[in-house]
């Protein structure tokens, strides 16, 4: 028995170093903290279980026999966040350079499976060289297991990647299933091809980070959602974005305590937007002036930014913060934040999170680079998402809700709940100086019929009221009160139970 013991000892303390103390060096060296490192900062202390730490791969071409290491390159198991049961596997780029093998594939998808099952997140601290080449096909199997994994696990538990290190070929398209995607900066990069491959390929020369880094996923191509300056700020972020989250599609949001008064008035509000439609104003100031604490959790904050979205709390509950943001492109709808809307909306009603909408869109964006870019087909999945989720939606238009946008940004056609108005929102088809100018083009010359027109159309229709006559807004609010609006609205439809017709699934337009 003692020499089982022993070997139980050596065999833990050989999975703990990984791949050796001079590979661990080399990795701190880099400003990047070890698999083991990373789940001790992101998970409660002493609350992680691990499984699998004596799994060794079964290759034995290229020499691969007698390398064997306990764990083989991935830390699997589970834990808590804030006393919440999280799964988490973290790959170890010290072991085989994190390569993924049929055996370390074997022990995410075992967490992945389990997750679903009992109803708990995943997160994935990625931080891999890709396939491990000496499996050949074996290796491409085991990717495949874990793409699959994601797909079922999509809508039913919240999957979570955080690139920590390389994420090439294709490693990079199980976090592109994932619901989130956080990069460090500086030392995270995906792609499907490096820098090599692509210089063979098209002659083009380009780095790593142009190629795949944080900033590139983060500004341009919208793959991830936010990227931190390093490990431990990424991590301790992590916890705090966990908070937010329901544990899966069964249950409803996290409520946390709060010290903000529900009835809270914010006389500010009734200033917040300018006397000319023309001048623009910052509706994350808004957003934070309404939220319990002003604490709000931006997602995709560089991309898109003519549209805000993220997490916040309302009387303690999580809810999805959906914004125009008039500071950017007036607040125009386009392909980028219609698509960056889009996933959002479609998470919180994946996961029974309220939605919170608040409108200022003058219009979608003109223009041929937009129409060539397929704004019909991408505005439409915006359209699609707020008209097929069933979770509680509130509405406030701020200011402008002007033409199809309108009915786009979670109007009462689209099932909203509650749609409310501030008394300086203008609710028409077009601006008046627009619409005068196509109702009355025979009088375009004579500018002062013109301007009278145009002020006859603004105080007929560029108001609630009209609106408001049709039912299609509840109530006009008086902008100091719009927390504790949102609040009574929201505290009414906890309960509410809507169910689309039964599908196999939608189609949605891609």
């Amino acid at each position: 028995m003692q020499d089982i013991i022993r070997q139980l000892e050596e065999k833990r303390d050989q999975a703990r170093l990984g791949g050796g103390q001079k590979r661990i060096d080399a990795q701190h060296g880099k400003g990047k903290l070890t698999a083991r490192e990373r789940i001790e900062l992101l998970l409660d202390p002493g609350s992680f279980e691990e499984w699998d730490m004596f799994v060794e791969h079964t290759c034995t071409d290229f020499g691969m026999a007698g390398q064997r290491i306990p764990g083989d390159g991935v830390v699997t198991g589970y834990g808590t966040i804030n006393g919440r049961l999280v799964f988490v596997f973290s790959q170890d780029f010290t072991v085989f350079g994190g390569s993924l093998s049929d055996s370390h594939a074997r022990k995410i998808c075992k967490i992945m499976d389990k997750a679903m099952q009992v109803g708990a997140p995943v997160i994935g601290l990625n931080d891999s060289g890709g396939a491990r080449i000496q499996e050949g096909v074996d290796s491409l199997a085991g990717y495949a297991e874990v793409f699959q994994r994601n797909v079922l696990a999509s809508g039913v538990v919240p999957q979570i990647s955080v690139i920590m290190g390389p994420c090439a070929g294709g490693a990079v398209y199980s976090p592109a299933m994932t619901d989130f995607i956080f990069m460090v900066k500086d030392s995270s990069y995906m792609f499907v091809t490096g820098p090599d491959v692509v210089k063979t390929v098209t002659q083009e020369v380009v780095t790593q980070e142009q190629l795949g880094g944080a900033i590139t996923h983060t500004t341009r191509s919208s793959v991830a959602d936010v990227a931190f300056e390093n490990d431990i700020e990424t991590l301790n972020q992590i916890r705090r974005f966990f908070d937010f989250l329901p544990l899966s599609n069964r249950e409803k949001p996290p409520v946390r305590p709060s010290n903000d008064d529900p009835a809270r008035q914010e006389p500010s509000l009734d200033t917040l937007v300018p006397a000319n439609p023309n001048k623009p104003y910052d509706m994350i100031e808004l957003i934070g002036k309404v939220v319990d604490e002003g604490d709000f959790f931006e997602l995709q904050p560089s991309f898109a930014k003519n549209i805000v979205t993220g997490f916040a709390r309302l009387d303690g509950a999580t809810v999805g913060i959906v914004a125009n943001q008039p500071m950017v492109l007036a607040g125009c709808l386009d392909i980028d934040s219609s698509r960056k809307a889009a996933r959002f909306v479609r998470f919180c009603d994946c996961f029974n999170i309220p939605i919170v909408t608040f409108v200022d869109v003058p219009g979608f964006l003109p223009g041929t680079a937009q129409e060539y870019g397929g704004i019909i087909k991408h505005g439409a999945k915006l359209l699609f998402a707020f008209a097929e989720a069933t979770v509680p939606k509130v509405t406030l238009i701020t200011r402008k809700a002007y033409g199809g946008a309108y009915d786009v940004m979670s109007s009462k056609h689209l099932r909203g709940d509650v749609n409310f108005a501030w008394p300086s929102a203008e609710i028409a088809v077009m601006g008046p100086k627009g619409a005068v100018e196509i109702i009355f083009r025979a009088e375009l010359d004579d500018k002062a019929k013109i301007e009278a027109r145009t002020e006859e159309y603004r105080a007929k229709f560029a108001n609630p009221f009209v609106a408001g006559r049709r039912g299609f807004i509840d109530d006009v609010i008086m902008p100091h009160n719009t927390r504790h609006r949102l609040i009574r609205a929201l505290a009414m439809l906890r309960d509410k139970k809507l169910e689309n017709p039964w599908k196999k699934h939608d189609n949605i337009p891609l």
